[in-house]
């Protein structure tokens, strides 16, 4: 894939990036905004920052004459659908996915039957009824998903809330969560953390990957405390994989975007055992710091990070409406 830099020709009125937010996830949202903004200016684009959740009543204003907005936020309130929807009625340009994928993909739950259905692999998964005894739903879940199992909100991102539980105590009291309104179950399997980058031509539609990245971590699984502390994480892009595995993760990368209706770009992750690759979730706006997963995948393949923000930043211009 060939990305021409953006400049300040291109956008004459400058960028507005929306960041910060009140989801679990700000930190995250935040450090990419930094990262962009400072793309952008090298680039000569003019742009400046908004926060959502410390400025949130002067949105509408500040948005007046914009034409177009790049998304670097993350979790529930700015990559749900509602920021997207938002934006769309007042005909402002934005980057990312449209207002369906959005919705779909922050609900892991539906996600996971859509890609499914798509005939990609996935861990079996359920919602988690609270509205029976705790104990009778634990049994429940043991008997459709198996001794092993991972408690998680269905609309959170980053492992916020993730609960990997040993035994039936551990499990009840997962299932007791209060901090999460609506919890998923899925089958948990031991394996490798990868995931995948997608790329979509503006032009074209055609889909390009990006090398996998392997998050290598000393626990069960890819923690929330992992993915913001590198101490507790090493990563390895390209992932050593045969190239039989490479190429599946690739393919169901690429069936998932199409399938959850992402534009532009997308983040996929996987977990891979020793016998085949489980899809387990979709990113559409994926972390964009210099060190997050997409630019470190973009990177291995000599894309450059101010040539990924361009790339997305064009996204913007294509009218999702059309494809909801």
């Amino acid at each position: 894939m060939t990305i021409r830099l953006v400049s300040q020709y291109d956008y004459p009125k400058g960028v507005v990036v929306i960041t910060g937010g009140w989801s679990a996830e700000r930190h995250r949202s935040l450090l990419s905004a930094q990262a962009v903004l400072g793309a952008l200016h090298e680039m000569g684009v003019q742009a400046d920052t908004f926060d959502l959740k410390t400025d949130q009543h002067e949105l509408g204003g500040r948005l007046e004459g914009v034409t177009t907005v790049f998304l670097a936020i993350a979790g529930r309130g700015g990559e749900d659908g509602r920021l997207q929807g938002y934006l769309e009625t007042r005909g402002i340009d934005y980057t990312g996915s449209g207002v369906l994928a959005s919705a779909v993909c922050m609900h892991k739950l539906r996600a996971n039957t859509i890609v499914r259905a798509a005939g990609v692999s996935t861990p079996v998964a359920t919602a988690v009824n609270r509205q029976v005894k705790v104990d009778v739903e634990a049994t429940r879940l043991v008997d459709l998903l198996g001794p092993d199992i991972i408690i998680k909100p269905v609309n959170e991102g980053c492992s916020v809330g993730l609960r990997l539980p040993r035994g039936n105590d551990e499990l009840i009291a997962a299932l007791l969560d209060a901090s999460a309104t609506d919890l998923m179950a899925e089958a948990y399997h031991r394996g490798r953390s990868i995931s995948v980058g997608v790329l979509e031509d503006e032009s074209t539609g055609r889909l390009d990957t990006l090398p996998p990245i392997e998050a290598e971590t000393a626990g069960r699984v890819y923690t929330q405390a992992a993915k913001q502390n590198s101490d507790l994480c090493t990563y390895h892009c390209p992932a050593l994989l045969t190239d039989d595995v490479e190429k599946a993760l690739r393919e169901q990368a690429v069936t998932a975007h199409r399938a959850l209706g992402c534009h532009s770009y997308s983040r996929h992750d996987f977990i891979v055992t020793a016998d085949r690759a489980l899809w387990l979730e979709a990113n559409t706006l994926p972390g964009l710091s210099h060190k997050g997963n997409l630019a470190r995948m973009a990177k291995a393949t000599g894309i450059s990070y101010e040539q990924l923000i361009s790339h997305i930043l064009r996204g913007a211009r294509t009218d999702r409406r059309a494809h909801a």
